[in-house]
């Protein structure tokens, strides 16, 4: 499922517009990419959580050429889903 899928889904189950679900779509997204850029979780009952993850700095190897290199830390996004979405996909 794509995004244009997506808000399709929405605007179907709410009996909103697609302009209007795209909207909500948007805005809940920025919300969650807001608060992860502020170094905040998000928990969203029963789904999961988004949160940020550091990643320390490293030394690795350039594939073409086996020469080290190194790797600054970062950042990254995870998501940790919650018990009852991983009971859901699992099917039971």
């Amino acid at each position: 499922m794509n995004k244009n899928e997506l808000i399709a889904h929405v605007a179907d189950k709410t009996g909103s517009s697609k302009t209007d679900a795209s909207a909500a779509l948007d805005a809940v997204l920025d919300g969650i990419a807001d608060q992860l850029a502020d170094g905040n979780q998000v928990v969203l009952s029963g789904f999961g959580t988004f949160e940020t993850r550091e990643r320390a700095a490293r030394t690795g190897r350039n594939p073409q050429t086996g020469e080290s290199i190194d790797i600054a830390a970062s950042t990254s996004a995870a998501f940790k889903p919650a018990a009852a979405l991983k009971r859901r996909v699992a099917g039971n």
